[in-house]
């Protein structure tokens, strides 16, 4: 006999391929994770909404009622390419660096970068990029001050009417305000992403991105409807994963969560670098840092990693001969039901998998000189981390995807800067992390005892 359900708390994570939704009960008491329900993500349809009710529907059906009935419903949203941004700096491997770090770790898809003053070709990329969000830096503080200012002046005569963010020199405060008044753009204002030389100072502009993203939560056709139907937060789904891992480096320490998506694969780090390697590196990184590969998904993007594999070593791999292999390529679905099929998402997702975290992690380089031979680090240093985290569909549901993360400290060629093999491997076995991410903000000890039971510690 079936019946109606009453929900605590609904999470909706309405991504590229699919849309997923997460039922959660006894939130204030003893938390449960009750079950989920997928959908087509609807993009295409013209309304999102049609894929979360599908979801819903599929939800009902899996906890065998007729319908659910919630108090709460967040969400985390990727849609239509998430949230869009344009960065702007002043030397590329300072102000933009840390820039660039601050949107990635809010989650957002940076679709252009610019390091000093803007030329007329870069203005009309900024238009043509049509971005959600555009975030200027520049110039430590109480230094280099003009070219921030330029810079706002000539975005501020496009007037597109989009949210600005500016994150520079801290003396440019008040010009700023004097560019923007009388625009249509909404300014926020924030501390220096590069207050100093080699110091990042990332979280303030990541917090505020996030908020400005909730605000004006309308990337997706639909998406305003969403906005209607939640109660509470929405997040973009990169950021609510990263809001997640920081929040479990609070409770278990250094770890990794790599998110193996349709359309991306998601590279997330919460460690700080060896006393061994921050002695030796050439530009400081985050502790928390996101790395966003658009080239590298299982589904929107599977022929760039069939490229990159190479269709004779894929054959080779799966036991296939040419007309087999392009039949399957052929009839990829959004998620795989046959072993065949799987075996296939699986050769993908090690692929994606691997090639994302190396690109993640820095390495050590050896440059000869006068005086033989020094070692430099560049990038992030992986080697403490302790834990490697593996979420989204493909890390949670394919049958090998221990197997898979298993391969990443053996793929080291000597100089990565790599997790070493005694770390351990935590599967989100609910896949219920980015809406764990967002649970977070309002319930930050639920989500972690819920995140804890996802990974079977609790």
């Amino acid at each position: 006999m079936k019946w109606p359900m009453k929900i605590n708390l609904l999470v909706a994570e309405i991504g590229s391929t699919t849309t997923v939704v997460n039922a959660f009960n006894q939130i204030e008491t003893d938390p449960v994770f009750l079950g989920q329900g997928q959908g087509a993500t609807s993009v295409l349809q013209g309304d999102v909404t049609i894929g979360l009710h599908e979801a819903i529907d599929d939800l009902c059906k899996n906890l065998k009622v007729d319908k659910v009935e919630y108090d709460e419903l967040i969400a985390t949203s990727s849609a239509a390419g998430g949230l869009r941004m344009t960065v702007h700096g002043l030397v590329y491997d300072m102000t933009v660096r840390a820039a660039k770090e601050a949107a990635l770790g809010a989650g957002a898809n940076i679709k252009y970068i610019t390091a000093g003053r803007l030329r007329k070709s870069d203005l009309r990329k900024i238009k043509e990029t049509n971005p959600n969000i555009i975030l200027i830096a520049g110039g430590v503080d109480y230094g280099e001050r003009d070219t921030a200012l330029d810079n706002a002046e000539l975005i501020a005569e496009l007037n597109l009417g989009i949210p600005v963010i500016y994150a520079g020199n801290v003396e440019n405060h008040e010009d700023i305000r004097d560019i923007f008044q009388g625009t249509d753009n909404e300014l926020y204002i924030v501390e220096n992403v590069y207050p100093k030389i080699d110091e990042l100072n990332i979280e303030p502009t990541r917090k505020v991105i996030q908020s400005v993203f909730e605000k004006h939560i309308i990337h997706a056709p639909g998406m305003e409807k969403i906005r209607d139907m939640v109660t509470g937060n929405i997040m973009p789904t990169p950021g609510a994963v990263m809001e997640a891992s920081q929040v479990l480096y609070e409770e278990i320490g250094d770890l990794m969560t790599i998110d193996v998506g349709g359309a991306t694969t998601d590279v997330h780090s919460v460690t700080e670098d060896s006393e061994e390697i921050s002695r030796i590196i050439l530009s400081p990184e985050p502790m928390a840092k996101r790395t966003v590969e658009g080239d590298l998904g299982v589904f929107v993007n599977m022929r760039n990693i069939v490229e990159m594999v190479g269709e004779k070593k894929l054959m080779e791999e799966l036991d296939l001969d040419e007309p087999a292999l392009d039949n399957l390529i052929q009839h990829h679905k959004p998620i795989p039901k046959s072993d065949l099929e799987k075996r296939f998402v699986e050769v993908l997702t090690e692929h994606a998998t691997l090639t994302a975290v190396k690109r993640h992690s820095g390495r050590l380089k050896h440059i000869y000189g006068p005086s033989g031979k020094k070692t430099i680090a560049e990038g992030k240093d992986l080697t403490g981390v302790r834990y490697i985290v593996g979420t989204g569909g493909a890390l949670t549901r394919l049958p090998g995807r221990t197997e898979i993360i298993k391969k990443i400290p053996l793929s080291n060629n000597g100089t990565d800067l790599l997790p070493n093999k005694e770390a351990e491997i935590l599967v989100d076995n609910h896949y219920i992390m980015a809406s764990l991410g967002v649970m977070s903000k309002k319930y930050p000890e639920i989500a972690l005892d819920l995140m804890m039971k996802s990974f079977g510690l609790r």
